[in-house]
């Protein structure tokens, strides 16, 4: 398994996380598979995040009580991997976002009782809150810091402002930013193939422009999530009829390198200088040990523009 450097610490995580978001109704036998599949595969980071499972009987925090129950990691496992974390979406009386010191903290704190655990490796952001007040967030993160309950902290879906916005008054280096990327779903890499393309539907900067640089200039781990899904949210693209021509691109250099198409889909992203992390978000062990076997592979350049060209998007 390639691993990355992750964020400004010192340490390297693994390019490929198993993400948790589906396993609210699996079985404590499918979780522990698709643990021990990650784990074999050479994945230890796993992420999480309040809001998955809410709608299920469990509410808030079931998708983390349920890895916990399923497991029943011992002291020294918890500590042979990384636990991360979401938070910040709220399903009440409507849908809203909150930022808040006193959401943040009381988050964190059931977050903990559901994981079993005294401590989160790593604690994001989960959206953007138009309601934000920085220094609440940095009052958050100092608190939870000094008292060892989050040893590291990011976003996910922030704009380069928005990122500025909070650094201004947080103290502590936000290491991991979360974003939605796949090769059809490629705004992020795109927009910058096609700047200063009149007509080019990527040239239109819609997340503050230079989301990937930026991150690169200042440390901050991009981590990619639905990568395998359409950019239309109509489901996967691997096999979809929708997709015939990076379909054929895909099974092409699976092929070639003795893989399935989706550890193709993997190296495509993880083939990128900026490190990205790939956040898997599939509960099927196999698609797991396929998936990670991308991480690996270095598509050549013509290899990595040709599938791009094969999702729709276009190179000048």
């Amino acid at each position: 398994m390639k691993t990355v450097p992750f964020g400004t610490t010192e340490t390297t995580a693994p390019a490929v996380i198993a993400g948790m978001m589906r396993i609210a109704e699996k079985s404590d036998e499918q979780i522990r598979d698709l643990y021990t599949a990650a784990r074999e595969a050479g994945i230890n980071f796993f992420d999480h995040a309040d809001l998955y499972g809410f709608n299920h009987p469990g509410g808030y925090h079931h998708c983390e009580r349920r890895f916990a129950e399923a497991l029943g990691l011992s002291g020294a496992e918890r500590g042979q991997i990384t636990l991360q974390t979401k938070t910040g979406i709220v399903d009440g009386e409507t849908w809203h976002y909150d930022s808040s010191y006193e959401h943040i903290v009381a988050s964190v704190e059931e977050s903990l009782r559901a994981l079993g655990t005294d401590y989160l490796d790593v604690l994001l952001l989960h959206r953007p809150d138009a309601l934000v007040e920085p220094e609440e967030v940095a009052r958050a993160f100092d608190e939870l810091e000094s008292a060892g309950k989050v040893r590291a902290f990011g976003i996910s879906n922030h704009t380069p402002r928005q990122i500025e916005l909070l650094q201004a008054s947080v103290r502590q280096p936000l290491v991991a930013h979360q974003v939605q990327l796949s090769l059809t779903h490629s705004t992020i890499v795109a927009q910058g193939l096609a700047s200063n393309m009149a007509g080019q539907p990527d040239s239109v900067v819609r997340d503050g422009g230079g989301l990937v640089d930026y991150c690169r200039l200042h440390g901050i781990t991009l981590q990619a999530y639905s990568t395998i899904q359409s950019g239309d949210g109509s489901g996967v693209f691997l096999g979809s009829p929708d997709h015939p021509e990076l379909n054929a691109a895909l099974d092409r250099l699976a092929e070639k390198y003795g893989v399935t198409p989706i550890a193709i889909a993997t190296a495509w992203i993880t083939r990128h200088p900026a490190n990205l992390q790939v956040v898997l978000g599939t509960t099927t062990p196999q698609r797991v040990t396929d998936a990670a076997a991308g991480s690996d592979l270095r598509l050549t350049r013509a290899e990595w523009y040709g599938l791009i060209q094969a999702a729709g998007h276009h190179v000048p």
